[in-house]
């Protein structure tokens, strides 16, 4: 009875926590088609100040990779009015801080300020936005900066290029094969007139929103959303069209070799739905089922138990067009990589053929709640979950209301999408290896 009452209480407790978070929020349309979110939070005198605009690494064509993310770096460069390498600076010196990133789908722009400075953050962001300075020089600068940046994260990383080696063979036709950063000689090749058409086409309000979070007063500030950002001129609509993938059908085994390890790792990887799919909600609660956590079933089994995996995890990678749910581990000891391949299908076998226990469900309606009243724990959050629902999700609320899809979701469920989606046969298999030095 008293394990009962427990239990009781802490629903209670979580269940009052949920309703406390709940985020207000307005939102509206600016006659050039920039969407702007606000929400108010006068709790402490700070203010994010953010742009997210639908532009990502899939946004190129073929022989002109990764200019959404050398975009992410070129727009700190300055404006007509921002001196070029003084963006940092000013934000610093009002006691602010800023930075950018870059996904396949899109990139994302903020400064976070005491709030006496939210009209510098909404003139920046409209500087950014309206009149940059796109010059060769400055081209030729951040092109070493993006090659640097390569050279630490990815070629010179352990293990840094999974994600390459993955996409590569997950995608034949779309834009997702190729790595977000892109090639560096695409950005060799580039001229000056390509960067600058670029920008003109996807740097637009009708292809951004714009999300002012914090301590702010709604009517003043949206007097100065309209004096900022008002005049930029919209810019063409935009048509998307991306090429589809045929289904995989026939599981494919290759090999990737990196100089910068000495063990090796089994990738195996699976297409999966994008983003607001129920689907991908049921694939996010059996990444936790399978990898989050000291007791969770890949790593109880293969790390505690077999001792068989030095590491273990599944990652269920939602992006807008496609997802990527991939499972990889590196051996212990003479442990072989087919060995702990066999060993994590034993677990996917297991959600094919099985319904999880009870036990096991109710852990994770509990990591879900937890992870949702976690989640917008600082207006900086705040603002960037409300930018991502509304651009990549369509539904801004759903900074309030997701936690219902995953306490909506079922045992059965979860079993039905195991088998829809995590099939041998519908997998690729990567050894990332070491590459072995030429004699």
């Amino acid at each position: 009875m008293k394990k009962t009452f427990f239990s009781l209480a802490s629903i209670l407790a979580m269940s009052l926590t949920i309703q406390a978070q709940e985020v207000e929020f307005e939102e509206y349309d600016l006659d050039n088609g920039l969407h702007v979110i606000l929400h108010q939070d006068n709790t402490a005198p700070v203010v994010t100040t953010s742009v997210m605009y639908h532009v990502g690494g899939k946004d190129r064509e073929d022989g002109r990779t990764g200019f959404a993310h050398f975009f992410e770096h070129l727009l700190f460069e300055g404006t007509e009015n921002i001196e070029n390498g003084k963006w940092f600076e000013i934000v610093s010196s009002n006691g602010g801080t800023n930075n950018a990133n870059t996904s396949q789908d899109r990139t994302y722009y903020y400064e976070v300020f005491p709030s006496n400075n939210l009209e510098l953050g909404l003139w920046m962001e409209s500087e950014r936005m309206l009149h940059p300075i796109i010059k060769q020089d400055g081209v030729d600068t951040q092109n070493e900066v993006v090659k640097e940046e390569r050279r630490l994260r990815y070629d010179n990383s352990p293990y840094g290029q999974f994600l390459f080696a993955i996409s590569e063979q997950l995608f034949k036709n779309h834009p997702y094969k190729d790595p977000n950063v892109g090639y560096m000689e695409d950005l060799d090749a580039a001229s000056l007139q390509e960067f600058q058409d670029y920008f003109k086409k996807y740097y637009k309000p009708n292809n951004a929103v714009l999300v002012v979070a914090g301590d702010i007063e709604v009517d003043e500030t949206k007097k100065m959303i309209e004096d900022y950002f008002g005049p930029i001129p919209s810019g063409p609509e935009l048509e998307r069209s991306y090429p589809t993938e045929t289904p995989i059908t026939e599981a494919t085994r290759t090999q990737f070799y990196d100089s910068n390890i000495q063990v090796p790792a089994i990738l195996t990887a699976y297409r999966t739905p994008g983003y607001g799919d129920r689907d991908a909600y049921v694939l996010n609660m059996i990444s936790s089922y399978l990898s989050d956590g000291k007791s969770s079933k890949l790593y109880k089994k293969m790390v505690d138990d077999e001792k068989k995996a030095l590491q273990i995890g599944a990652i269920n990678l939602e992006q807008e067009d496609y997802g990527m749910y991939i499972i990889f581990g590196l051996p212990l000891g003479e442990t072989s990589l087919d060995t702990l391949l066999e060993g994590m299908e034993e677990e996917i076998a297991k959600l094919r053929k099985e319904l999880i226990s009870e036990s096991d469900y109710e852990k994770l309606q509990n990591k879900a709640e937890t992870n949702f009243v976690n989640s917008n724990s600082s207006v900086s959050g705040i603002a960037n979950t409300l930018a991502r629902n509304y651009m990549l999700y369509d539904d801004t609320n759903l900074i309030n209301s997701e936690i219902e899809i995953y306490r909506s979701i079922t045992r059965e469920e979860i079993k039905e999408v195991a088998n829809k989606y995590l099939k041998p046969n519908q997998r690729v298999e990567v050894e990332y290896l070491p590459k072995k030095e030429e004699q």
